[in-house]
């Protein structure tokens, strides 16, 4: 993929968080400068395609009918109810989105604060349905003897002209052993929350964002400090972290996973601008015999 930066730098913030580049509508503005950097995540929701989310979107809409069956047949007697019931019954897979992203979010805050050493928020710790993803992110910090080095860190590539923001980079002797690498291997980790324990819930698309961010060319410190991306291992760890355990998955985040990225990039492309003028209006005959001919 190339460059999607802009030139015309003009001078950047002397120092503090101010420079950290922010994420804005799919970009990473990059402060002080006219550099946006394509965002990771909008690059793979618009050109990694998720025909799971189909069939996923499809089951949950039969649950909620199933379970709310008599509702949808006293509502269909009446043309508002049957409306309002039929739009509620569409926007199943919004709702259980939206409450997925809640838990996976404020599953991250917690990662976030045990890796920083801040204190947790009170509204986590007295939530009674966070308890056990803490316990069991615990369990795992302490089972594998992970130490980290980074938490939601910002990194970019101003060559290929995107950026993102990491889960945490970690150092851990055990998974370097099972990986049979050294013990002093720096990993990439990612936390997710989905699915089930037994089940899916970690997907290849988490290996192209990985191998996105490895293969940044900088970071931003919390001060706003810029660093050189230091050398990461090509495979990651993601943490399927769920309220009955845990599972540390390695997924590939080497350089063949990072050409698939960028290809992944070009679909994503396509989507955003040239498919808009692929298809023209469509062809008339002409009005009469004689234009016909002519």
């Amino acid at each position: 993929m190339s460059t999607t930066t802009q030139a015309g730098a003009s001078t950047a913030p002397a120092a503090g968080p101010d420079r950290i580049p922010q994420p804005s509508q799919g970009w990473y503005r990059v402060p002080g400068t006219d550099i946006k950097l394509r965002r990771v995540t909008t690059i793979l929701n618009g050109g990694y395609p998720k025909p799971e989310l189909v069939f996923w979107s499809a089951n949950l809409t039969a649950q909620d009918a199933f379970a709310t069956l008599p509702r949808l047949v006293a509502a269909s007697l009446y043309p508002a109810e049957k409306e309002a019931a039929y739009d509620w019954l569409r926007k199943g897979h919004i709702r259980k989105k939206e409450e997925r992203g809640d838990i996976g979010t404020a599953a991250h805050t917690l990662v976030e604060s045990h890796v920083l050493g801040t204190p947790l928020p009170e509204e986590l710790l007295d939530d009674p349905e966070m308890a056990p993803y803490l316990d069991n992110f615990l369990r795992f910090v302490a089972e594998w003897e992970v130490e980290f080095e980074a938490s939601e860190m910002t990194v970019g590539n101003f060559g290929h002209g995107y950026a993102g923001k990491l889960d945490y980079l970690f150092r851990s002797r055990l998974i370097a052993a099972a990986l049979k690498v050294p013990a002093d291997t720096l990993f990439l980790g990612d936390t997710k929350t989905g699915g089930e324990l037994d089940e899916k819930g970690v997907y290849p698309e988490a290996g192209l964002q990985m191998s996105a961010y490895r293969s940044a060319e900088v970071g931003w410190l919390r001060d706003g400090t810029q660093i050189p991306m230091p050398k990461i291992h090509d495979v990651g760890i993601v943490l399927h972290l769920r309220p009955e355990g845990y599972r540390p998955m390695p997924l590939k985040c080497g350089d063949d996973v990072f050409a698939a990225f960028l290809h992944v990039w070009e679909v994503a492309e396509f989507k955003r601008v040239l498919a808009k003028s692929v298809v023209g209006e469509a062809l008339t005959l002409p009005a009469t015999t004689e234009e016909r001919a002519a």
